[in-house]
């Protein structure tokens, strides 16, 4: 099955808001980081409800954000959560990103780079589009390190890329971004219950939930254009 399918799919079960929710935990503290003024050009990739374009419109004066996403389903459904004009959703992949050279101040994304067909040229057009000195947020909970992550390709269609924090590092650099920052951002609002109730939700233990969102999170990595 394709992404477009995928998604669609999620789309249509109303699944993009169940998206919204759960990354919403470590999303926000992503979004508080990055350092975008009033005015500036944002790109939110793999939008799914396009929560993240909005409310960086919201508390920090984005300029115009642009939310693109590989679901047709996915972008009409953003669309209609906003009747905010300078707010627009793009059915696209993330091979061919259709922005023109140094046109974009910051790009976002939350748990969808590893969809990319090609990743490393995802970042060479994601180089390709932000200004000089503009930054790239990548946020992600599928990574090497996460070992309660690596089923997940199980559950999906869709082939995922798996890298570990230093192979992101190399790929950020071999596209042309300066790494300015890696860490973990921990879900500090996922409720964990006592070890009596384990095992829980595919966790045998307590430890290994505590774990998953406490220690490991979201994988985030900021490139820096030069």
């Amino acid at each position: 099955m394709s992404v477009r399918d995928e998604f669609d799919a999620w789309a249509a079960d109303g699944r993009d808001k169940g998206m919204e929710d759960r990354h919403w935990h470590t999303a926000k503290h992503v979004l508080a980081r990055m350092p975008v003024e009033a005015g500036d050009v944002v790109l939110d990739l793999g939008c799914g409800s396009g929560y993240a374009g909005r409310a960086l419109r919201e508390t920090a004066g984005a300029g115009r954000v642009y939310g693109l996403d590989g679901s047709p389903e996915m972008a009409r459904n953003a669309q209609s959560y906003t009747d905010d004009l300078d707010v627009g959703y793009l059915v696209g992949d993330f091979d061919e990103l259709p922005f023109a050279d140094d046109s974009v101040d910051h790009v976002f994304t939350m748990e969808a780079f590893y969809y990319a067909a090609d990743p490393h040229h995802t970042l060479e057009e994601v180089a390709r589009i932000l200004r000089p000195g503009g930054t790239f947020f990548c946020a992600v909970n599928y990574y090497e390190e996460n070992v309660h992550s690596h089923s997940w390709q199980d559950n999906i269609s869709v082939e995922m890329t798996r890298w570990s924090a230093e192979e992101y590092r190399d790929a950020f650099r071999d596209a042309g971004l300066f790494v300015a920052e890696q860490d973990n951002v921990a879900d500090a609002e996922t409720e964990i219950p006592p070890a009596s109730e384990f095992p829980h939700e595919g966790f045998e233990t307590r430890e290994e939930m505590v774990e998953r969102y406490r220690t490991f999170g979201t994988l985030l990595t900021v490139g820096v254009s030069h």
